[in-house]
């Protein structure tokens, strides 16, 4: 079937023509209504993410099924869904319950090669990448029954849901599965995207007492404080973590680093006190920093977090009944955009006027 998807080459990207070859057995065919534009897709554009190229990016999809496979027994055409990142199923990590710790997490999502890659996107005899097992910047993609979660609520705006499958379920997942923090606790998020918006709202659905956002956008510190935040910081403006040991007497006992930066890491390493813990979520390149006299003293405990450690066929329902209780106010995050209108959603997201843009496709 031909659909038309955006695609990426050389770090240009056009909205093209592209051919949907048959699926697997255990492949869906996905009518996409609305897809989230991530910092990961830019990554990819730009190749700071290698990738196979020519590739079809997106993978913050919702849509509704239009074809399954001959194998799929989970899923029915009509039904709703939003399309996550994809894994094997088979390694010991994810026979474990983890997937976003999947042994081929890398090659499953990014691709190592056009002659490897499972994609069954072609522009005449051309093979095109696949991105997360998805590509939902297209009208249409294809996804596996694994990386697919049903979404049983059909009253539910379709449109907003895209961005749960990435960007919003990594902050409130490291929150919520990963650190787990007590309700005595503090917690300080550095970034208030998309991901550590989420994060501070997961914060709050934890009950955390002190919950600090930090940024240097005053606009998106003030929407912090209405998501949950009980303490903010503009780092352009003050000493963040003299700040942070300020409010917490003497240091927070969890970090959510969203950036990537080096120096935004070490500054969440410093801002913990004994014993915490930092996550770092972001992923925008190779982190170098001297740590040993900030953290292996004072037995802090830094790690990386994929995903949220979530499962998305569990946690993304959650995320939606939380929601729709009014407790996880997403959409307050989005702003979206017409199908012809990525460049200019691209351009808002770089330039933080927008927190997450949502490309609608019908």
């Amino acid at each position: 079937m031909k659909i038309q998807a955006y695609v990426a080459d050389n770090e240009q990207v056009s909205l093209k023509e592209v051919q949907l070859k048959e699926i697997d057995a255990d492949e869906i065919v996905v009518k996409i209504v609305g897809t989230g534009l991530c910092h990961t897709d830019l990554n990819v554009l730009h190749s700071i993410t290698p990738t196979p190229m020519p590739i079809v990016l997106g993978h913050e999809g919702a849509g509704v099924v239009e074809k399954v496979g001959s194998g799929v027994t989970e899923f029915e055409v009509g039904d709703h869904v939003v399309v996550s990142f994809n894994y094997c199923g088979k390694c010991v990590n994810c026979l474990h319950g983890v997937p976003s710790a999947c042994e081929n997490f890398f090659q499953d999502n990014f691709g190592l090669s056009l002659e490897t890659s499972n994609s069954k996107i072609v522009d005449g005899e051309q093979k095109i990448a696949n991105l997360f097992g998805q590509s939902s910047l297209a009208t249409y993609c294809v996804a596996n029954v694994r990386n697919t979660v049903k979404i049983e609520d059909k009253e539910i705006d379709l449109s907003l849901l895209g961005p749960l499958a990435c960007g919003i379920q990594t902050g409130a997942g490291t929150i919520l599965n990963k650190l787990k923090p007590n309700i005595h606790e503090s917690v300080v998020i550095f970034g208030c995207g998309s991901v550590g918006l989420s994060a501070v709202m997961g914060a709050k659905l934890a009950n955390c007492k002190t919950i600090i956002a930090v940024d240097v956008n005053d606009e998106r510190l003030d929407l912090a404080l209405e998501l949950g935040a009980t303490h903010v910081v503009n780092g352009r403006s003050e000493d963040a973590v003299k700040a942070i040991q300020d409010i917490t007497n003497g240091g927070a006992h969890y970090a959510i680093e969203s950036s990537g930066v080096s120096a935004v890491v070490l500054q969440a390493i410093r801002a913990v006190r004994a014993l915490g813990t930092i996550a770092v979520v972001g992923a925008s390149g190779m982190l170098e920093f001297h740590i040993h006299d900030e953290l292996i003293p004072m037995n802090k405990t830094l790690v990386g977090v994929v995903e949220g450690q979530s499962i998305p066929k569990l946690f993304i329902p959650e995320l939606i009944k939380y929601y729709k209780e009014g407790n996880f106010p997403f959409d307050k995050l989005i702003k979206t955009y017409e199908m012809d209108n990525l460049d200019q959603a691209i351009h808002d997201m770089e330039s933080g006027k927008t927190i997450k843009p949502v490309i609608l496709f019908s």
